[in-house]
């Protein structure tokens, strides 16, 4: 287990999929963005099921072109029946052996990357997910597309929290047009390919994914806090600090992505997230104080150059959905996240961020 990772979670996480993981026995998985945060998670995970788990190991076949891999995703595991391709997913990908299960996880998440690569953003939102639609096609395969809960962009408060069947109130020309419109575009591929050619698709909405693994230069708000304290600085809060999101340990993400994967209505999206609670950013400065044992000092700050301004004010997850059709239920409260978050990140980070 690479020290990126908390071994323990990953235990977690395989432990809870032990009931339905068995349907990937003896199948071939292609997992894009290998070695992103949920990238390297699927491959741990997989091999976690492949040691404890599976009649028959599973082949995972993992593809990036490690742009923001950085120093945490460049050490590529050497697990049995796993392997990986440095790979851009906008060109082709030529796949001649058995495909059952396509895993498009690929794409720059941060605000802060996609700010500077926004035509890469949206090259493999758009172009990569066709690619990857089409071998899907080729292979009778079925496809999961990692969407985002950006697609719903700034709600009408009337519409939080958010069910899948809300539209969205998103701009398409302003700082963070590029990843949520790429986004939506690529949840409209998915829709063409199962409603015109009868590909089991399915899109994944996450909901303020965090955990062990996140890089200390992601500059999302926990790794940022995460960094400071390590530093011994004041944590610096964008914008009004009003701001509301839920926040979903990876442990209970990784579970939801895995049934979606695995269990997903065809061509249905799912939110994947923790409901509750909804806080303020200067709430999530509380909690961190709640969990360390001591108060931490924060400013408020108006947002940096190199990250865009335009954030939604509130962000929370409908799961109805999915825990009516997928038997999804989120376990880890905020607290202990945080804590097990906050442990990891004083042994890896260094604090000079």
């Amino acid at each position: 287990m690479q020290s990126f990772l908390l071994e323990s979670d990953v235990d977690e996480i395989v432990g809870r999929l032990t009931g339905v993981a068995q349907a990937f026995s003896g199948k071939t998985v292609l997992l894009t963005g290998a070695r992103g945060f949920l990238g390297r998670y699927f491959m741990e995970i997989f091999a976690g099921l492949n040691e404890k788990v599976l009649d028959e190991p599973v082949r995972l076949v993992g593809l990036d072109n490690m742009i923001t891999a950085g120093k945490t995703g460049a050490e590529i595991p050497n697990h049995p029946n796993m392997e990986f391709v440095n790979h851009d997913v906008i060109l082709p990908f030529n796949w001649e052996g058995p495909l059952d299960f396509v895993i498009h996880a690929a794409g720059i998440a941060s605000p802060y990357y996609y700010r500077a690569y926004p035509l890469e953003t949206l090259e493999v939102a758009i172009t990569g997910t066709r690619r990857m639609l089409e071998l899907t096609d080729q292979h009778g395969a079925r496809l999961a597309f990692f969407s985002s809960s950006e697609i719903y962009g700034d709600p009408d408060p009337q519409h939080v929290p958010m069910a899948e069947s809300y539209r969205g109130n998103v701009s398409c020309q302003g700082p963070r047009a590029c990843y949520d419109e790429s986004k939506r575009v690529g949840e409209t591929l998915c829709h063409i390919f199962h409603t015109m050619r009868g590909i089991h698709t399915n899109t994944i909405r996450p909901f303020n994914v965090f955990g062990p693994g996140m890089q200390e230069t992601d500059y999302r708000v926990l790794p940022n806090f995460a960094s400071r304290l390590k530093a011994g600085q004041p944590l610096n809060v964008y914008g009004t600090g009003n701001q509301t999101r839920t926040f979903c340990y990876i442990t209970d993400a990784m579970v939801g992505f895995f049934l979606v994967v695995l269990n997903g209505v065809p061509g249905e999206a799912y939110n994947i997230g923790n409901p509750k609670p909804e806080i303020s950013m200067v709430e999530l400065v509380q909690s961190i104080e709640r969990v360390m044992g001591c108060s931490v000092i924060h400013n408020i700050i108006e947002y940096p150059d190199s990250y865009p301004s335009d954030e939604p004010n509130r962000r929370a997850p409908e799961i109805r959905k999915a825990r009516l059709q997928l038997d999804y239920e989120p376990v880890i409260e905020l607290d202990e996240g945080l804590r097990r978050f906050l442990k990891w990140t004083d042994t890896v980070y260094t604090g000079n961020q």
